[in-house]
């Protein structure tokens, strides 16, 4: 399981690598707003693009192009994606995918949390930089 910020460029990075060795992935939210302002927008939606089918496929176009996360970009990324544009903005502005971002984040401070990427692995969290090293050792040694 991997907590993450779609602003975040070392979680981007940490994606990018996590993708190359094949790692099967449980991401869940972790919106840094005091550094990353727009991170919390980008959750919501990849959240509303799950309502429609499409959350990798944000997600990998969140992380793709962080420096365009304001709400005409996420607009023509789910245009992009096939999304029905309109149902995508209200959901990513409901009260439920709002929810959601929330106990991920909460969920995160509740496990220990305290930066990101921020992985768990075999039930050992590996914060920061160290998740990226744990997982190329275990990636190597399988």
């Amino acid at each position: 399981m991997v907590y993450g910020d779609y602003e975040c460029p070392f979680c981007a990075a940490f994606d990018a690598r996590l993708q190359q060795l094949g790692v099967r992935l449980c991401f869940r939210h972790f919106p840094v707003r005091s550094s990353h302002p727009r991170a919390h927008a980008a959750a919501c939606a990849a959240e509303a693009a799950a309502r429609q089918g499409a959350f990798w496929a944000m997600h990998d176009a969140l992380f793709a192009d962080q420096g365009r996360l304001e709400d005409p970009h996420l607009w023509a990324r789910a245009e992009q994606l096939g999304l029905d544009v309109e149902r995508f903005d209200a959901d990513r502005r409901s009260d439920a995918v709002i929810e959601i971002v929330k106990a991920s984040f909460r969920a995160g401070v509740r496990a220990g949390v305290a930066t990101t990427p921020t992985a768990f692995l075999d039930g050992e969290i590996f914060p920061g930089r160290t998740a990226l090293q744990r997982l190329e050792v275990v990636a190597l040694d399988d």
